[in-house]
């Protein structure tokens, strides 16, 4: 596994800066988070990522709350 030195974190810098990791994750696709020094977990962006194994209903859960979120104020004017 190869893994790029500016996308480790530590397990305890995750938890304690979230928000950042997460930017971190948007800017670089993923990023692994070590645990007593060794990778442990991987953060990674799923509308990026492709090798992630969904089921057919994960998947339209996926896209449909992609679209709910992209066309939110839409709905919400057809809503009233």
């Amino acid at each position: 596994m190869k893994i790029n030195t500016e996308q480790i974190v530590s397990i305890s810098e995750a938890n304690q800066n979230f928000s950042k990791i997460a930017r971190l994750v948007d800017k670089t696709g993923e990023v692994i988070i070590f645990k007593n020094n060794k990778p442990k977990y991987k953060l990674v962006d799923l509308e990026q990522e492709s090798n992630i194994e969904m089921t057919d209903d994960e998947k339209i859960d996926f896209v449909s709350m992609r679209i709910l979120n992209k066309y939110r104020r839409a709905f919400e004017e057809l809503a009233k």
